[in-house]
This record gives C-alpha cells, structure tokens and sequence, in this order.
C-alpha cells in the first residue's frame, strides 16, 4: 500500500460543541471532600471497629498528576457540586421534545454543515456513534436526521471509545460504495451521566461535549479539505478492566437491581493503561508502515484524550522520542475525557493551520477494548 492510496473521501466539515457550564477541579474536589467527610462520621463507629475502610479525600493536584485534567464542561454543576447528590440534575424530557444527545448532535453538526458549506436536506446518512447512548431505540440517529431534515438513512453505534472513529469509517466506506453523497457523523457525549462522582480514583474523568464530522467525496471536495486515505479498526475483549454495565436487564435480577457503582463507570486504571499503551503504539505504527509511511512524517497526530500521561507515552513510544504539543496535541486539560469524541475534538481544535499536503493521524484507543485510526492528508 503507497502513501498515496486513498478511500476516495474527505472530511469537509467539522464542529465542536459543549455546554456552558465549566467545573474546576478545585469545586469538584470540595464538593468530594464534603461527600467523604460525612460519609466517614456516618460510619464512624465502623470505622473505628476496623470494619469499614475509611474515604480518603482528594485534591486539584492529585486530579492533575493522575490524569492532566484541569476542569471540564458539563451539562449540569448544581448536582455534582451537592455532597448529597454527587449526580448531574438532567430533566428526563417529554417523548415530545427533543432528546438531549439528540440536541448535543445537532449542535454539533450545525458547526460541522455550516463549515463544509451544507444545509441538512443534503445529508442522505447519519451515522451517531458514543460511548452512552440514552435510549435503546428509536435510535438517536434517526432524531438527529429528522431534526436538521436530512434525507437518506441514519443509525446508531457503540464502540466504547472507538465509536466516534468507527463512526466515520463506516460514514467513509458509505460514501466510497455510494451509498451516500454526504455522511454526518455526530458524536453526543454526554457522560457525566455514567460517572461515579463519589469514587476517588476516577470522579475527575469525563466531561461533556459533541463533536461532529461531514464526509464527502474526494473528488468534489472543497480545497482544504482531509482526504481520508485509509482507516483501521480493531478491538480485543477487556473483560473487568473498563465497564458500564447498565442495560435494559438492570430491573430483573433482584438481588444487583440497586447495585448501582457497577451500573456506572469503572476501571481498573492501572491495568488498563498498562495493556492499551503497547497495543495503541503497535496499531498505529502497523496503520502507518501499510503505507510506507515513517511516524516522523505525519505532522500531526490527533490522540484519544483519555489520559495525558498515556497519550504522552503512546506518542513517544510511536516516535522514539518526545512529542511536541504541536505534533499530538492535548485538550483533555479543558475538555476532561471526552470518551469517543476526545481524538475528534482534537482534530477540530488543531488542524486549520497545516499546510496542504500534510499529513495526520486520527487515533482512539481505550473501552472496549477498542482502538480505531484515520490516516488522513491536507487537500
């Protein structure tokens, strides 16, 4: 495979979106140290039995060395700030009124249509992929199609933190058979819904926001924009490490229906980093060697925004050395995790200024487990 061989199609439009609302790790964190100070004088006497282990506290600067998570934004504040709520307050909304992930997309894909220069009546395929999806069915896709009046077809998928990669492959591969004219990927992540905000190890993670994708034909797309040349899936079971068990089977089982930690996030963080470091480097290296390429030669490199720690050593061990902030550039520090849609925001925020030509990589990797790759060039 040469460097120049291609799918045929493009990224003509992209767009970030993300609710107003910022939570600074200063007020997270007094919000916890709250939580774990009453949740320790309510079991006292346990604690002092030796029977129940005592919460530890955190502070904005172990937030920072364990994940380079500055602040974050998210939906709701007023839930995650009160030590008794320790939950986003989110208006379960009328089947009458748009879905919230629903909205997120739309938000999103107004971004990305008005800078491909497209209205929604010219997308014929709507391809919503995240980490959580609200509901089972209909799917949200469809909503999305419906609100910005697209044409066409439209769906759904879960691939952890890969869905937003996966998502535009498949909106490429439809473009390439002809299947669409223009794809819109939307990804709604909306996932302080699924976090546990009253676990040390991980109450500082995710935030919220959207991002979006239009893809087209190469052969008519606008100068400037990325041509896709190849993509790449893969995944592997992670069995315990990284899981959100919630489903529709939840009520059934009497005995685990009000288990509600195993129904949100969790991990087992340092396993997890242990095992995705070395199979990300080896995915992305096989990705670039398919096409003669050496690391030194993509400009940039558009990493998942789970960890900076993480992407900092992914991209060392990709490029045998040191990345710069302009080679893989980090917006966890502003953003939090934004699940699937951490390597698109990234590719959104940066990647205006390189010249036509250049090269760059799109890269996700994390639950599922799942790793996904655009290899894309500046037309």
């Amino acid at each position: 495979m040469s460097a120049r061989t291609t799918t045929g199609t493009s990224i003509t439009g992209h767009g970030v979106w993300h609710p107003a609302n910022v939570l600074e790790n200063s007020e997270l964190c007094a919000a916890f140290n709250e939580f774990v100070r009453r949740d320790n004088a309510r079991n006292a006497d346990a604690i002092a039995a030796g029977t129940h282990e005592p919460l530890k506290e955190s502070t904005p600067e172990f937030v920072v060395k364990a994940s380079g998570i500055l602040r974050r934004y998210v939906e709701d504040k007023t839930g995650l700030v009160d030590p008794e709520r320790m939950c986003p307050n989110i208006r379960d909304r009328p089947e009458t009124e748009l879905s919230i992930q629903a909205e997120y997309a739309v938000n999103a894909a107004k971004v990305a249509l008005e800078r491909a220069g497209r209205v929604g009546e010219e997308v014929d395929l709507v391809v919503l992929g995240c980490s959580n999806l609200q509901r089972l069915y209909p799917a949200l896709a469809i909503e999305v199609q419906d609100a910005i009046g697209a044409r066409g077809y439209a769906f759904d998928i879960s691939l952890g933190c890969s869905a937003a990669t996966g998502a535009t492959q498949l909106a490429s591969q439809a473009v390439r058979l002809g299947q669409a004219k223009c794809a819109l990927v939307v990804v709604p992540e909306l996932t302080t819904g699924h976090m546990n905000w009253r676990e040390r190890d991980s109450h500082f993670i995710f935030g919220d926001a959207s991002v979006a994708l239009v893809v087209e034909p190469a052969a008519t797309a606008k100068a400037s924009s990325w041509e896709i040349l190849s993509t790449q899936m893969a995944s592997k079971w992670s069995a315990t490490t990284i899981r959100n068990n919630r489903g529709y089977l939840d009520r059934c089982d009497p005995d685990t229906e009000r288990d509600e930690v195993s129904k949100l996030f969790h991990q087992q963080g340092r396993r997890v980093f242990k095992e995705v470091v070395p199979m990300a480097e080896k995915f992305i290296k096989d990705h670039l060697a398919a096409h003669d390429l050496q690391p030194a030669q993509v400009t940039r490199y558009w990493l998942h925004q789970a960890n900076q720690a993480m992407n900092e050593l992914i991209a060392k061990r990709v490029l045998g050395r040191a990345a710069t902030r302009s080679e893989a550039p980090i917006i966890l520090d502003e953003f939090g995790n934004t699940a699937s849609a951490g390597s698109l925001i990234a590719f959104s925020r940066h990647n205006e200024e390189l010249a036509a030509g250049s090269y760059g990589m799109m890269a996700s990797f994390g639950a599922g487990y799942s790793l996904g790759s655009l290899l894309l060039q500046r037309q």
